[in-house]
């Protein structure tokens, strides 16, 4: 060869290939983009197939909900009574002598008003094992048994659809100690009265 390639000497010039680092460069982009895809699109269906942590909405509008926030108390819950308000019939069902006495005294202290003091009837003496029954009529459910509940922890509430008149009975059974300690039944009288409106659920 002539002119400036000529070849001198025993050493032959080297014929360097053009660098592809821009090549280089444009795969790995290329490579962090198919991964980042890849991985959205698998977070994509791990929220389809569990749902995202969220319920869809019962109308099926799959809105999302807000926070959780309390719920204000129903208006149409009937108004508690007052202790006083409510009369009492004592009953022991038990052998213990004695006992429905001391217990109506004792309600008579916390503001009750006692009616009939005396053995329990035929239909419930020497057959309540628990530590009482309260009965009352159908009226009293929602109303004078809680309230009275509050006195005996534990004790079975029943209603007797026929029964007349506003009196509940408290029946003293076999697994009866004693009433409730006077600050607890208070407590739980307080919050039986102002009860603290349960959170709404997230979600819908």
């Amino acid at each position: 060869m002539g002119g400036k390639y000529r070849i001198k000497g025993n050493k032959y010039p080297r014929m360097r290939r053009p660098r592809r680092r821009g090549r280089l460069v444009v795969l790995a982009v290329a490579s962090v983009t198919v991964l980042g895809v890849g991985g959205w699109g698998t977070l994509q269906l791990i929220d389809v197939f569990t749902g995202g942590g969220r319920k869809a909405s019962a109308a099926g509008g799959g809105t999302e909900c807000g926070p959780a926030t309390k719920a204000s108390p129903s208006p149409s819950a009937k108004p508690l009574p007052e202790p006083r308000a409510i009369t009492v019939n004592v009953l022991n069902a038990t052998t213990r002598s004695g006992l429905a006495k001391k217990t109506a005294d004792e309600l008579k202290k916390r503001g009750f008003k006692i009616g009939d003091v005396g053995n329990a009837t035929k239909e419930y003496d020497k057959k309540v094992k628990g530590p009482g029954v309260l009965l009352g009529p159908a009226a009293a459910r929602d109303t004078a048994l809680p309230v009275l509940g509050t006195q005996l922890p534990g004790a079975e509430r029943r209603t007797e659809a026929a029964r007349k008149g506003a009196a509940v009975d408290l029946v003293i059974g076999d697994g009866f100690k004693e009433l409730a300690k006077k600050p607890a039944a208070d407590q739980a009288l307080t919050k039986l009265a102002r009860p603290e409106p349960a959170p709404s659920k997230k979600g819908c």
